[in-house]
């Protein structure tokens, strides 16, 4: 019983195991990326400074549904990846500070540039779950009714997960869930006479595709020559040192004219040979005669000449091996092959 769950499980291992070989081999790819981005709200103290002192207060931050685009260049292990990204992030919004009057249009730049490691599981299949984790710096700019705040290099991190589908050894596309982070990022700009500054929690998620192409996959394999079409062959006797056709040779030699006018187009090779008994110069003639007096034959059934080679081969090819001198009828014969 543990035998049979054994080699079940072996088989049904196989088809996995051959995608494997075909779909994904190691190698550096490069790729493209786009999709979705939610950066989440948040609130934060702001410090505010006008003429008349200063004093802080609780400053909102909302945010629309923005866009995010990027590339990497990476390594794969068949399993294991590495990679090299980066993207660009904007959202849009509103930030409601105190000392300002309503709310600041505003925009979040942010270009994360990070090292990624991925695992793929089932690597080598036509679909590849996947997940994966990277570090890096962030650089992120806040923009509030046209006023520009640079926040300076964050230390970032994200989350990954997703599924990948191997189009071929070359090609993938994949499907992918993210989050996003970093340090505090840090705004500092004029409204009229007020300054307000502060800062902010940078948490995102994405929904993203991207398209990569892998270098170095092996040439795909041509495909199988065409099968050579099989050889028909008939055989025709000779009484001893004779080249005249029995009635049952002209039989055979009918057969062999119907299937060359069935086949269409074809070639046949008339070869000649004679038992051992007898000199070889002889016997070299002799096939020759024989093998002559089928193609004749042929040729009165309707065979083009042009389509028929003759060949004489003697005693050098038995059909049954015998001694010198020996009179064996099998081998007094000619071989009519059509191809």
């Amino acid at each position: 019983m543990n035998r049979t769950w054994i080699a079940a499980a072996v088989l049904a291992a196989l088809p996995m195991t051959t995608q494997a070989q075909t779909l994904q081999y190691p190698g550096f790819y490069i790729g493209a990326e786009g999709g979705l981005n939610w950066l989440l709200n948040t609130s934060g103290t702001a410090n505010v400074f006008t003429g008349g002192g200063a004093f802080s207060g609780t400053a909102n931050l909302n945010n629309n549904l923005g866009w995010t685009a990027g590339g990497m260049v990476g390594y794969d292990f068949v399993g294991p990846r590495v990679e090299l990204e980066s993207r660009f992030i904007r959202n849009t919004g509103t930030l409601s500070a105190p000392g300002a009057v309503g709310s600041l249009g505003t925009t979040v730049d942010q270009v994360p540039i990070m090292a990624n490691l991925y695992y793929d599981f089932l690597a080598g299949g036509q679909f590849v779950p996947y997940i994966g984790a990277g570090v890096g710096i962030g650089f992120s700019q806040l923009w509030a009714n046209g006023n520009s705040s640079y926040s300076g290099v964050q230390f970032a991190y994200q989350g990954m997960i997703g599924v990948g589908w191997n189009i071929d050894p070359t090609w993938r596309l994949n499907l992918e869930g993210r989050y996003y982070g970093s340090t505090q990022p840090s705004y500092n700009f004029n409204v009229g006479p007020t300054n307000i500054n502060g800062s902010y929690n940078n948490n995102n998620f994405s929904a993203m595709l991207s398209l990569q192409i892998k270098f170095g996959a092996p040439a795909v394999a041509p495909p199988p020559p065409a099968p050579v079409p099989a050889a028909t062959s008939f055989m025709v006797f000779f009484d001893w040192d004779r080249s005249n056709l029995s009635q049952q040779a002209l039989t055979t030699i009918g057969q062999a004219a119907q299937a060359f006018k069935t086949k269409g187009s074809a070639r046949i090779t008339a070869t000649g040979h004679t038992d051992t008994s007898g000199p070889e110069n002889y016997n070299m003639a002799l096939s020759l005669r024989r093998a002559n007096a089928v193609k004749d034959a042929l040729v009165q059934n309707g065979v083009p000449a042009t389509a028929i080679a003759v060949i004489g081969r003697g005693e050098s090819q038995p059909l049954v091996q015998t001694g010198d001198g020996v009179r064996e009828p099998q081998n007094r014969r000619v071989e009519i092959v059509l191809q």
